[in-house]
């Protein structure tokens, strides 16, 4: 892809830069650095964050698994990243890293009163699992979010009367 997230407006590049400091932190197994990291993209607009890193899952998973995900590919994903996780960020949740996926894929809609964490919890895991895909896929960040941009624009375009 020619066009990179970094020409994009302010509160779209807020959202990638924070995501590229979670995501290093993560991979570096920095909690300090993680747990900073992922409070400033928590304090960013909920849905914006929420809208980018479902998106970079969902192309990830799409990717990894193109002819869809079963019910042991799921488990296999979320024990796989929890295990992972579990050594340097102990706060890791099975069942929140369940809901990001189904919730990535579009299979589960949860409903803001419902949803059992605030929003440095759901970022904290959300980027968890973006970093494990990442290391299961070989694919660099940057251009993951190029891509998740793209589909953003494809869809908010396609969506406009």
């Amino acid at each position: 892809m020619s066009v990179s997230w970094r020409h994009l407006p302010k509160p779209a590049r807020a959202v990638a830069e924070a995501t590229e400091g979670a995501v290093a932190a993560a991979r570096a197994r920095d909690l300090p650095a993680f747990e900073a990291s992922a409070a400033a993209l928590a304090a960013l607009e909920s849905e914006h964050v929420a809208l980018v890193l479902g998106t970079v899952t969902r192309l990830l998973l799409e990717d990894l698994h193109p002819g869809g995900l079963a019910v042991d590919d799921v488990r296999a994903l979320v024990g796989r990243c929890a295990r992972e996780a579990a050594g340097w960020f102990p706060a890791v949740d099975a069942d929140v890293l369940v809901m990001l996926v189904a919730g990535a894929l579009g299979v589960y809609q949860p409903e803001a009163e419902a949803f059992p964490l605030q929003a440095d919890g759901v970022a904290r895991h959300a980027v968890v699992l973006v970093a494990d895909l990442l290391a299961v896929s070989g694919h660099p960040l940057d251009a993951c979010l190029s891509a998740a941009f793209a589909d953003i624009a494809v869809v908010q375009t396609s969506d406009t009367p």
